[in-house]
């Protein structure tokens, strides 16, 4: 069996680390709430707002 131990395992995809933070988010809100969180909630939680009257979904300034 060949050993690779210079080979860097770790993650460099940036698309996937934004997807494990937005994952982690809404896991601590749902664990934090009593009840099933409603649809503005979990928006809340992910730093997104609603459609806009154009139709377009925003991110909120962090």
């Amino acid at each position: 069996m060949r050993q690779h131990h210079h080979l860097d395992l770790r993650v460099h995809d940036r698309v996937a680390l934004d997807e494990i933070e937005l994952y982690s988010e809404i896991l601590s809100a749902v664990a934090s709430a009593e009840r099933p969180l409603t649809t503005d909630e979990i928006d809340m939680a992910l730093g997104v707002r609603p459609e806009d009257v154009t139709g377009r979904c925003e991110l909120t300034p962090q």
